[in-house]
C-alpha cells in the first residue's frame, strides 16, 4: 500500500486520486479556521509559492474534531482561506482524522508515523499538554492525531517520510522539503 492507493474528495466533493500527485513532494495537513495554529497558513502558503514550481504540493484537509475549530461549511472554509491567507494550494473536503470514522488516508498516515512529540519551546505546547491528558491520558503513546495542523511529509515515491506535530518549526519542514525536491 502507498499514498497513491487513496482517493479523496476535493472541496467541491469531486473524487481525486492521490496518484495524480505521483512524483511530487507532498505535505498533508489537517487544518481548522479558528485554531491557535491557523496563522501557520501564511507560512504554508509562502512555502507553496517558493517550492510549488519544483513539484511541491500541500494537501489541506479541514477537520472539526479538535475544539470545534472548523465549524463552517466547505464554501465558508475555502472563502476564509482565500480571503484571509490567499491560499492557492488544494483544499479538500472536511474529514475526520481520528476514531472509527477517520478518513482511510489518515488511518494509513497514522499507521506509518506515530506521534512525534511537541516542541517544548513552542508557546502553545503548554496548552496542548494541559488539554490532551484530559481527552486521552495515553496520548503520548498512540498514533492518533493530537490537534489541528499536524503534517505528514511524503516523498516523490509516495513514502511517508516524517510526521510533524502542530508545534514543529516550519523552517525545519521547509528545509526537508528542499532536500526531498533535490533527490
Amino acid at each position: 500500500m502507498s499514498i497513491y492507493d487513496f482517493t479523496v474528495k476535493d472541496a467541491d466533493g469531486n473524487e481525486v486520486a492521490l496518484s495524480e500527485y505521483e512524483g511530487k513532494v507532498l505535505l498533508i495537513n489537517n487544518s481548522a479556521t479558528e485554531c491557535g495554529f491557523t496563522p501557520q497558513y501564511d507560512d504554508l502558503q509562502n512555502m507553496y509559492e517558493i517550492y510549488g514550481d519544483r513539484g511541491f504540493v500541500i494537501l489541506d484537509f479541514p477537520c472539526n474534531q479538535f475544539g470545534n475549530q472548523a465549524p463552517g461549511e466547505m464554501d465558508e472554509i475555502v472563502s476564509f482561506c482565500d480571503s484571509t491567507y490567499g491560499i492557492t494550494f488544494p483544499i479538500f473536503e472536511k474529514i475526520k482524522v481520528n476514531g472509527p470514522d477517520a478518513a482511510p488516508l489518515y488511518k494509513y498516515l497514522k499507521s506509518e508515523k506515530g506521534f512525534a512529540g511537541f516542541d517544548p519551546e513552542h508557546e502553545l505546547t503548554p496548552m496542548l499538554e494541559n488539554i490532551l491528558p484530559q481527552i486521552d491520558p495515553d496520548y503520548k503513546n498512540n498514533s492518533e492525531i493530537k490537534w489541528n495542523f499536524t503534517k505528514f511529509l511524503i516523498d516523490k515515491r509516495g513514502n511517508v517520510i516524517e510526521r510533524y506535530e502542530p508545534t514543529a518549526d516550519l523552517m525545519e519542514i521547509e528545509h526537508k522539503v528542499d532536500i526531498l525536491l533535490n533527490e
